[in-house]
């Protein structure tokens, strides 16, 4: 494990951050009672809402499955990785292939220390960790490419990140050209692995969860299918294409997923650069 960067004496433990409420929603103990009393808010106004992010989580392994096997990637970036729960990406993909890289980038200092403590990879691989933000992709490319090699096929992760990522509007480079940017420094045969929330199907109980985190002090941007469908512009999106993370290949599941007959709002899709 390679950690670059130090923040643990700046935890900031009077304003939630999503990694830790997304921890809470998990049923992880790494978060502090602001980030449980937004989290049970949200609850509240959805009950679902554990119930969605464990099907995002489940989606991560499937996806990361896919690509250390069928897709034989070998270096995987994980932007957002939040903290750590088992089975985190790099466990998974160098139990396919042990010589994997994997890169995490966050930039919530309780994630770096348990990062730090936590995050061991094979020996045969390496797995690293980087102290910044999702706005910051020259710092993130710089860093990483002590560990990945940017000639050859990379998997860029964007689990649930980017709905907590604007559109711009004078607050910096927009979810969309971030992601652009990323892509633009991958070379063929890259893929990127993205989910996003969405209002598409339970638009007022999504509204309700703006407005809860708003009122945190935390941005949260749901996107429409179409929206979504933006970030893989210029890629070729695997099948099943843009779907909702229950419907992205179940087959690859190692347990059995539960039947659902509601909806999950989360797009989630896989896609290669030619």
């Amino acid at each position: 494990m390679t950690g670059y960067g130090s923040g643990a004496d700046r935890i900031d433990t009077t304003r939630p951050h999503p990694a830790r409420v997304y921890d809470w929603f998990l049923g992880g103990k790494d978060n502090y009672p602001v980030d449980e009393e937004l989290g049970r808010r949200i609850a509240g106004l959805s009950p679902d809402t554990k119930r969605i992010a464990r099907h995002n989580r489940w989606f991560m392994h499937r996806a990361m499955r896919w690509l250390a096997g069928e897709a034989g990637i070998r270096q995987f970036l994980d932007i957002g990785s939040g903290i750590p729960t088992e089975p985190n990406l790099h466990q998974i993909v160098q139990g396919s292939a042990p010589d994997a890289r994997v890169v995490y980038v966050d930039n919530d200092p309780i994630v770096l220390a348990h990062s730090e403590a936590l995050l061991s990879g094979s020996a045969e691989g390496v797995t690293a960790y980087l102290d910044a933000d999702v706005r910051q992709p020259e710092k993130i490319l710089r860093l990483a490419a002590d560990v990945i090699d940017f000639d050859r096929p990379v998997a860029l992760s964007l689990i649930a990140l980017l709905h907590f990522v604007g559109d711009g509007d004078g607050e910096g480079e927009g979810a969309y050209a971030l992601v652009e940017r990323l892509v633009e420094r991958l070379p063929a045969g890259s893929f990127l692995v993205l989910s996003q929330l969405t209002g598409d199907f339970d638009p007022e109980s999504v509204e309700k969860g703006v407005a809860s985190y708003a009122a945190g002090g935390v941005t949260l941007v749901p996107r429409s299918r179409r929206g979504v469908g933006r970030f893989f512009d210029g890629l070729e999106v695997v099948e099943p294409g843009l779907v909702q993370v229950v419907d992205w290949h179940p087959e690859l599941s190692l347990g059995d997923l539960p039947v659902e007959t509601r909806p999950v709002p989360i797009y989630g899709a896989v896609a290669r650069k030619p």
